[in-house]
């Protein structure tokens, strides 16, 4: 039997998020005017969009898409030079700092969502931030950085 790691429940809650995420986005693509989540278009004030189609597609693919690839790029910790070129965490694996992205994202999601709703606050909103909050908090553990700081070159 395979013990579970702490990066096995990072894993795990990026999957969570990025299956959830996909869900959400496909229901706000297919049904854009909030009728399937009962949730109508017109408690959110001022926003941008005429329905949730756009918001549905950003959903599902920056926080349902991402994670999900994420999740092999993890395991498997291939460089991609640019992938790089975004990773501002240099002494650490891209898909490391990238999880971390990930997390901001949410925590601007949720944020966004309770600008234009201006009236309620969901228990899902405060769900998913510390959710976001989480994905952070585990990914700085010690096991974690160690798990994917990049190796140093050898000087010569």
């Amino acid at each position: 039997m395979q013990k579970i790691t702490t990066r096995h429940v990072f894993l795990t809650i990026l999957g969570f998020l990025g299956l959830g995420a996909i869900g959400g986005g496909l229901v706000l693509i297919i049904s854009p005017m909030g009728e399937m989540l009962g949730l109508p278009i017109t408690e959110f004030k001022n926003m941008p969009f005429q329905n949730f189609v756009i918001p549905g597609i950003i959903l599902f693919i920056l926080l349902g898409t991402i994670p999900l690839l994420l999740i092999p790029a993890l395991i498997k910790k291939p460089d991609s030079k640019l992938a790089d070129m975004f990773n501002v965490f240099g002494d650490m694996h891209w898909s490391w700092t990238y999880s971390i992205y990930v997390a901001f994202t949410l925590i601007s999601w949720i944020q966004i969502q309770l600008i234009f709703l201006q009236s309620s606050v969901h228990w899902l909103h405060t769900f998913y931030s510390f959710y976001a909050l989480l994905i952070i908090l585990i990914a700085l553990l010690p096991q974690m950085r160690t798990t994917y700081r990049k190796k140093s070159e050898k000087k010569h």
